[in-house]
């Protein structure tokens, strides 16, 4: 396990500040132990709390051809066919993951390809479980083409808490299969475009880890 890089000056900065409020409690008010302890205890649960909004764990990525990985680690909110009109503009099976606070926020590739597409859209900040958080707010679209040509779209969509979003990639990247491609600040939602022919995987609630849980299986191309 180590700290993502998204949250390493903030952690430090975090730290230098309550560790200064926690002194000039002690230094003003040396007599008000209980007030003191209090500060203590809360910064620190404070601390920890944003310390785990950015762990990274570390583990073998997958190499799986034909199968299509969780992007993120949360919950499957979503199983439904959803027609894409952004780029695709075709009927598409929709695979939705909703990341809580609580859930590590890397987002990964779900297949090894190329970045076909990618574009970010400026949007509201609407709970990530309303019907239109997928179109109306803040977030990114991202086409990868994997080496038998097939296009999934990922999308990284903001929430009321996740006000930031962040992305590595371009069109023509190349991203390994669990590689990282971007980083959605305190939690939101990743939603995944898969063919029609795709065979779903995964079940509705189902709790997902990023790179680690099988959401699909793919129909080869023949070309």
């Amino acid at each position: 396990m180590t700290i993502h890089r998204e949250g390493r000056v903030l952690l430090f900065w975090m730290m230098i500040i309550l560790v200064a409020l926690n002194y000039l409690l002690y230094y003003y008010l040396p007599e008000e132990r209980f007030l003191i302890n209090l500060s203590i205890m809360v910064s620190v649960v404070l601390y920890l709390i944003v310390l785990q909004f950015f762990r990274n764990p570390i583990f073998p990525l997958p190499n799986e051809e034909g199968i299509v990985f969780a992007p993120a680690d949360g919950k499957v909110v979503v199983i439904e066919d959803a027609f894409e009109d952004e780029y695709l503009k075709e009927k598409r099976k929709q695979v939705s993951i909703f990341m809580s606070p609580i859930n590590v926020h890397v987002n990964r590739s779900p297949v090894k390809g190329e970045v076909e597409y990618f574009q970010y859209h400026p949007g509201k900040y609407l709970v990530a479980w309303h019907p239109k958080s997928s179109t109306e707010n803040e977030r990114t679209s991202m086409v990868i083409k994997d080496q038998n040509g097939t296009k999934i779209m990922v999308r990284q969509i903001a929430g009321a808490l996740a006000r930031r979003i962040k992305w590595y990639v371009k069109p023509g990247s190349q991203l390994d299969q669990g590689g990282e491609f971007g980083f959605i600040k305190f939690g939101s939602r990743v939603d995944m475009y898969l063919p029609l022919d795709a065979e779903i995987l995964c079940t509705m609630d189902q709790v997902t880890k990023g790179a680690r849980t099988p959401i699909a299986r793919l129909k080869k191309i023949i070309q």
